[in-house]
C-alpha cells in the first residue's frame, strides 16, 4: 500500500490561471501528436521559470503548431520562429521531426501569452495561447526542474530512497 504525505511548502506558485503578459519560460518537452479525429500538431510544453523574479512560477503552458488541413505539412516559419527565439543555430538541418524537436528542449525564450475565449462545434472554451515568441534578455538558465514521477504522475521533488518502499 502506498503513503500519502501532504507537503504545502511543496506547491504550484501562482495558483490559478495565468493572467496577460510576458513570460520567461523554458521548453520542458515537445512532440507530435495526433488528435482523436486525426490532426496532426506539434506540442511545446513551456514552464515559468522559477529562476527569474516573476509571476505564475512553475506553470505549465502548452502552445501547439498544426499541420495544414490544406497539404498536411507544418508551416516552417512558426518552428522558425521559435527557433529563433530559443535561439537555435540558424542555418542548422534536421534529419527529421524529432530531431528538430529535441534541439528545443531545455531551450530559454520569452513569450507572451493571451488568454482567449474560442467556440468549437458549439461549445466555448477557455484558451490560454502563446501570442507572441521572443529571445529572453537573461543570459544563464538556472530553473530548478522537479522530478517526475516514475509513473509519468505530478511533479516531486521529493526523493525517494529504499525505506519508503513497501519490498
Amino acid at each position: 500500500m502506498l503513503n500519502f504525505h501532504l507537503n504545502f511548502n511543496d506547491i504550484y506558485e501562482g495558483q490559478g490561471k495565468v493572467e496577460d503578459g510576458w513570460y520567461e519560460v523554458v521548453v520542458s518537452r515537445c512532440n507530435e501528436d495526433v488528435t482523436s479525429g486525426g490532426a496532426k500538431y506539434t506540442e511545446f510544453e513551456l514552464i515559468i521559470r522559477n529562476d527569474i523574479d516573476q509571476p505564475f512560477k512553475n506553470m505549465h503552458l502548452f502552445p501547439k503548431v498544426w499541420r495544414s488541413k490544406k497539404d498536411n505539412r507544418y508551416n516552417m516559419k512558426m518552428f522558425n520562429t521559435i527557433g529563433k527565439a530559443c535561439q537555435l543555430q540558424n542555418g542548422k538541418s534536421y534529419a527529421g521531426l524529432d530531431e528538430l524537436l529535441n534541439d528545443f528542449v531545455h531551450k530559454k525564450a520569452l513569450v507572451y501569452v493571451e488568454n482567449q475565449t474560442s467556440e468549437y462545434q458549439g461549445k466555448i472554451y477557455e484558451n490560454t495561447n502563446v501570442k507572441i515568441w521572443d529571445q529572453t534578455k537573461s543570459p544563464y538558465l538556472q530553473h530548478q526542474f522537479r522530478h517526475r514521477v516514475a509513473d509519468g504522475g505530478n511533479d516531486t521533488t521529493s526523493e525517494v530512497t529504499a525505506d519508503d518502499l513497501p519490498f
